[in-house]
């Protein structure tokens, strides 16, 4: 067949790739014709490569499991969820009849097909991280059989580069927590030329209210002690660097009510996960009723239950995780969704690293992105044991690498030495 006197609509039909344009938006003229040069393949063998149990470096746990598809062209492609692997491996042996034989660039057939068989039960399990997992590997193996980049094979680049911010979930920078000394911390922030942090004073530290009172309640000390290392960060940093909140779910509608009137002097960026996103009309509320940005986030996943947040008008701000959302996939169906309420898409990366890779080619294709996380110690510190040439942020900003797919490089000594532990979950 000459597809140079083919319109769009019948090259992409013929080359199969009708639903995956339709899913993630507007292929580049050059993507197209790369994707026009992809032979016909199939998935022919899925291995899962977990870390050895306890593996750490600079006391940072290697908590994900990958998922390997091959295909009879020779190409693998990666794909991740986190955090757990055993529960997850078993997933992948029951979903491996929906994958094996398959095309790989048949990306939205899979996906639909998995997800309704899953569908027989709650989504959100290790069923559905599976999937998205099974689907990141997709577009790695499309990205890389058609030479470019996966943002390219998204609708290219909206984003030139991304800003970060620096999350301290718990973890110690330059051996400090942010409850202990702020000031230290923020040193280490600037000289790195980072612009944000995200801090978690409501729930850790000294002045901790959920350990008092389970997140029902909160004292006026409390919000004083609270927003004390706030106003520590606006001294020594300004006004020019971020600050995002995260309060882990933990708190009811009047304790987060109390929390966001009591932050609205500070230009705060935006307040995370402050309640349980399981009533999202109380989300509703929560946002009509203060001026600090509300975001809500990872623990949601597919577009079905994001487009619900959008209608009720809960959320200023959407995080996703595209390691739990259900893929790249559905992170970019997410992300073009909330563009047309006008809400920007800030993503969550604090797992492994093909989350970190995914989550950056993803975000560069945005329109609507609006600022990312990371984590120091670990683009810098463990991605580093296990991946060639990591992304890592300069002056603020991490740009997409330039190599096929993910662009992800696979070093060879953590799989010879043990630190990496391959499983055949079938083959053709």
């Amino acid at each position: 067949m000459n597809t140079n006197h083919l319109n769009r609509r019948d090259f992409l039909k013929s080359a199969g790739l009708g639903s995956l344009a339709a899913g993630a938006g507007m292929m580049t003229p050059e993507a197209i014709s790369a994707a026009n040069s992809v032979a016909p393949m199939k998935i022919t063998k899925i291995d899962t490569v977990k870390p050895k149990p306890g593996f750490k470096i600079n006391g940072f746990r290697a908590n994900w499991l990958w998922v390997r598809l091959h295909t009879d062209n020779g190409i693998f492609g990666l794909g991740e969820s986190y955090p757990g692997t055993e529960a997850h491996i078993g997933m992948m042996k029951e979903l491996a009849r929906y994958v094996i034989g398959k095309d790989p660039t048949d990306i939205e057939r899979m996906w639909q097909d998995i997800y309704y068989y899953i569908s027989y039960r709650p989504v959100g399990g290790a069923d559905f991280r599976m999937l998205t997992a099974i689907n990141i590997a997709q577009w790695d193996i499309l990205g890389k059989a058609c030479g470019m980049p996966l943002y390219k094979l998204l609708g290219g680049k909206s984003q030139e580069k991304l800003l970060v911010y620096n999350t301290m979930n718990g973890w110690p920078l330059d051996g400090t927590y942010e409850y202990e000394n702020i000031e230290k911390v923020m040193d280490f922030l600037l000289s790195k030329g980072l612009k944000g942090i995200k801090i978690y004073p409501y729930d850790r530290g000294e002045i901790n209210p959920y350990r008092r009172h389970k997140g029902t309640f909160i004292t006026k000390a409390e919000l004083d002690g609270c927003l004390d290392i706030v106003k520590r960060i606006r001294k020594v940093a300004g006004d020019q660097f971020t600050i995002a909140l995260d309060l882990s779910s933990k708190f009811n509608l009047p304790v987060a009510l109390q929390i966001a009137n009591s932050l609205e002097p500070y230009g705060i960026a935006y307040l995370e996960d402050v309640m349980m996103p399981d009533n999202l009309e109380a989300y509703a509320i929560l946002a009509d009723q203060t001026s600090v940005p509300i975001c809500i986030s990872e623990r949601l996943g597919s577009r079905f239950r994001f487009r619900e947040m959008f209608d009720l008008h809960a959320v200023d701000v959407c995080m996703y995780d595209v390691t739990w959302c259900g893929g790249i996939s559905e992170a970019k169906k997410i992300s073009d969704m909330a563009d047309t309420y006008k809400i920007p898409t800030s993503p969550h990366t604090g797992g492994g690293p093909v989350l970190w890779f995914s989550s950056i080619h993803t975000a560069t294709t945005l329109t609507n992105f609006y600022i990312m996380e990371s984590v120091y110690h670990l683009y810098n510190d463990l991605y580093p044991h296990f991946i060639k040439d990591v992304p890592r942020p300069v002056d603020g900003y991490v740009t997409a690498p330039e190599s096929p797919g993910l662009g992800i490089e696979l070093l060879e000594e953590p799989f010879q030495n043990g630190d990496l532990i391959v499983e055949t979950i079938a083959e053709a």
